[in-house]
């Protein structure tokens, strides 16, 4: 199911992130239910490799409930 995302490097971690997400959507749309269940697993351990080697990445206030509520108002 690919390599480990621990022994990927930041730059292939990032690129496989963005990979996986591009091709989420059509993924969902198309593929059998087994493909869509190894894609999720997938992305599940890319973002949670992701997340621990950035845990204090910065949050786009936009992003936040209250940064969606201000931009309402």
């Amino acid at each position: 199911m690919g390599i480990d995302p621990r022994d990927l490097s930041d730059a292939d971690l990032l690129k496989e992130l963005e990979t996986i997400h591009r091709t989420r959507h059509d993924t969902l749309l198309h593929a059998p239910e087994d493909a869509l269940s190894a894609h999720s697993v997938r992305m599940t351990e890319l973002e949670a490799e992701y997340l621990r080697r950035h845990p204090d990445r910065p949050v786009t206030p936009g992003r936040t409930r209250e940064g969606a509520r201000a931009r309402e108002a």
